[in-house]
């Protein structure tokens, strides 16, 4: 489910001059420290760090795949079918709505997938009615189960003379944004506990599109992770109030569909099946590495370097080092740099599976764009070091290459 609100307040003062110059006093250490040999190599052999998946909904653990859920590690088709109500005659054309989605959301995973996933999407012509007013089924962010049920019951019968449902591998519903009974708040993914059935197949999940028209930037590539189980990265308040997005920030589209640097974590694309290889490194002990910026598009004829570095920090955690840049998906960018995360496969979507580690603590950029400022700054910069102490785990930026790469050092035990 999509983080409903925009981009950060009001500016706020900042620690930034004391930052500057402590980091000054780090970089001139760091230079120092990466020039030289390095002590251990990192594991080639990915599978050490590799977290198992749990029975946490949508686990960012990866050593297996769950069934359940389509891998898109080959081109899947999706049916995108519009739905009018009798309360309501739609001002907008399906057109218009399949435009507001596609190809912009195709084009998403194009670019985070390194052109290993294709979404085909096909827009049903004209409106499907449904039986009732808009209003009877009550539709709202936390929605009655037995209404949203009647609703997705409605919309498969009311289609299912026109559309196979067997040719699909998504299911995309789009409401009439105009119709009174419909909540924008309300887009979501719905699991089934037991799949409908339709054309003999069976439908384990709906993404259901109340997006008001133009929708949220982004907002359907969120929900279609969650079709590739993918957990949340927002953090909801338990009484609604407060900020959604300290945990993540900008950094990736299951945080919020409004970043500034939406591209999928390096993580989550090991876990999809688009890293994998030499892209991938274990560290144990020390290891000196170049880092390819996890959003930048593979060089035609050329093999991809080094996309993610990953810690084993416990039985279900790690932490994942990554080169973030302001290119392909995250040319919005605010800053660049090397990227520190924290996993935990046990915890649930929306429990904290994912947490940015913030390299400049105190500080924070683009007050006037960021979901999260404080975050905003979180990597680390050309001649910086920063210590994670509780996952005795240092991470050293030596240089940034003319080819736009990274050159790190991590370090485990300290």
């Amino acid at each position: 489910m999509p983080c409903r609100r925009g981009p950060g307040g009001a500016k706020r003062p900042t620690l930034r001059s004391l930052a500057a110059a402590a980091t000054s006093l780090l970089a001139l250490a760091a230079t120092s420290l990466v020039a030289g040999p390095a002590a251990a190599a990192a594991g080639r052999d990915a599978a050490p760090c590799a977290l198992p998946r749990t029975a946490a909904h949508h686990s960012v653990g990866l050593d297996t795949w769950n069934t359940a859920y389509p891998r898109p590690d080959r081109a899947l088709d999706a049916v995108m079918i519009f739905l009018s109500f009798p309360d309501s005659a739609p001002r907008l054309t399906p057109e218009v709505l399949f435009a507001d989605h596609f190809p912009a959301t195709a084009e998403f995973f194009e670019r985070t997938s390194y052109g290993r996933f294709t979404l085909r999407p096909e827009p049903r012509p004209g409106w499907t009615r449904m039986p009732r007013d808009s209003f009877w089924y009550a539709i709202e962010r936390d929605w009655d189960a037995e209404r949203r049920t009647a609703y997705l019951r409605d919309a498969i019968a009311a289609a299912d003379p026109e559309v196979d449902f067997s040719a699909y591998d998504i299911v995309y519903l789009v409401a009439d944004p105009d119709a009174p009974g419909v909540d924008s708040d309300a887009t979501k993914v719905v699991n089934f506990e037991r799949p409908l059935r339709a054309d003999g197949a069976d439908i384990r999940r709906v993404v259901t599109v109340f997006e008001k028209h133009p929708p949220d930037r982004n907002v359907l590539a969120h929900e279609t992770g969650h079709v590739f189980d993918l957990a949340d990265l927002y953090h909801r308040p338990t009484d609604g109030k407060g900020d959604w997005d300290t945990h993540v920030g900008d950094w990736d589209v299951m945080g919020s569909q409004f970043g500034l640097a939406p591209d999928l974590f390096g993580w989550h694309k090991w876990k999809l099946g688009w890293l994998g290889g030499r892209q991938i490194v274990c560290v144990r002990g020390s290891a000196d590495l170049t880092l390819e910026p996890v959003a930048a598009a593979p060089v035609p004829g050329a093999s991809m370097g080094t996309r993610l570095a990953v810690v084993r920090t416990g039985v279900d955690s790690a932490l994942a080092v990554e080169a973030r840049s302001a290119t392909g998906n995250d040319l919005s960018a605010c800053t660049e740099g090397v990227l520190v995360y924290r996993l935990r496969s046990r915890a649930a979507s929306g429990g904290g599976p994912v947490e940015v580690v913030d390299a400049h603590p105190g500080t924070g950029a683009c007050w006037d764009r960021s979901v999260y400022p404080p975050l905003a700054d979180a990597p680390l910069g050309v001649g910086e070091t920063f210590t994670v102490r509780e996952d005795r785990t240092r991470v050293e930026v030596a240089d940034r290459t003319p080819s736009g790469s990274w050159t790190v050092r991590i370090t485990t035990g300290v």
